[in-house]
This record gives C-alpha cells, sequence and structure tokens, in this order.
C-alpha cells in the first residue's frame, strides 16, 4: 500500500538542531510542509554530501516555508558529533533526527530489517501531516534536493490551485493544466 495521501503516523523522536537537543514529534510537521529525507547512517560516505546539498538549498526550503528533517537510525548524540567533525554535515541549520528505535523507517516504509538502516526515502508532507510525495531508492544512489524542492514547489501549488495539475518538468511560474474532457488525446 502506498503512503501518497495518507497521514503521518504518531512518533516521539530527538534530534540535534542549532547546538541543542530537541523532541521531535508528529506534531512538528503541523501547520507548515515538511521533508523528511531518510539516509542510512551517520558517518558515511554519500550521505554528508546530500546534508551538504540539503544545506546549501535550505535558504529556498525556507522561503517556501518549509522545514527540513534529515533521519538516520543513529541516535541524536551521534548526530551531534557528525555535525561537529564533518565540514559538511555541520552547514546543516536543520534537525538531524534520530531514528534508533527505526520508529520513524518503519513508519515509512524505509527500514532494511538485515542491516538496521533506512533506505534513501524522500517525503513531502503538507500543513496538515498528510503525504504528499514519496521516493525511495537503493542507498549507492544520493539525491539531487534541487528536484526536492521543485516537487515541493508543485505540490504546494496544487494545493492552493485545486482542480490544476502540474505537467513533467514543471517549474514555479510554468504553465500548469486543468484537466478536462476537451484535453483527452490532444496532448
Amino acid at each position: 500500500m502506498s503512503l501518497i495521501n495518507t497521514q503521518v503516523q504518531p512518533f516521539k523522536t530527538q534530534a540535534f538542531h542549532n547546538g541543542k537537543f530537541i523532541d521531535v514529534t508528529e506534531a512538528s510537521l503541523m501547520g507548515k510542509w515538511s521533508v523528511v529525507i531518510f539516509m542510512p547512517a551517520a558517518f558515511t560516505f554519500n550521505c554528508p554530501t546530500e546534508v551538504e546539498d540539503a544545506a546549501d538549498n535550505y535558504a529556498e526550503f525556507q522561503k517556501a516555508g518549509a522545514e527540513v528533517y534529515i533521519v538516520t537510525t543513529d541516535t541524536h548524540f551521534s548526530h551531534k558529533v557528525w555535525h561537529e567533525t564533518s565540514p559538511a554535515v555541520g552547514k546543516a541549520k536543520f534537525p538531524l533526527v534520530g531514528d534508533p528505535t527505526h520508529q520513524l523507517t518503519r513508519a515509512f516504509d524505509v527500514h532494511i530489517d538485515e542491516e538496521g538502516l533506512a533506505l534513501r526515502g524522500t517525503f513531502i508532507i503538507n500543513p496538515h501531516g498528510v503525504i504528499k510525495t514519496m521516493e525511495v531508492h537503493s542507498n549507492e544512489i544520493a539525491r539531487d534536493v534541487k528536484e526536492t524542492l521543485r516537487k515541493l514547489k508543485a505540490a504546494q501549488y496544487t494545493a492552493a490551485h485545486p482542480g490544476e495539475v502540474c505537467p513533467a518538468k514543471w517549474n514555479e511560474g510554468a504553465k500548469t493544466i486543468a484537466p478536462s474532457l476537451d484535453l483527452v488525446g490532444k496532448i
């Protein structure tokens, strides 16, 4: 069963965020758009490149009214040390969420039982806690967060403009489509 258009399940965990440990729950995701990015583990090879990519684009996410959450199966303590020792991860101004109990990785269906790690999963969640996009893939392939930002803006646009859809390669400001019987077979 797909998680698309389902409510985020209740959870409680901790994160390292701007020099402090904070609680993160499903309530943290309410009232604003959220981007939840799962990674296998701290102190690996591809993961810091993705954290840095998200950090380099964080201002754009904030401008779009979204918070970014990076989640690994490590603890929030590990994330503190990771933030302090990795120049790439040290750029992060968003919460680095620990999931040592695997509650989140299982709830978002990205858990690898044999390894106790997460697949690379990306989820865009609307202000009501409903999952609007998801992408999950194998861990050897890192993501490009600019595509996540594009999908966030498309999800925001369609939420604000019911009855319109964003076509392939849609970017903010581009033309959308209003589906109708007249368009069937003509595009």
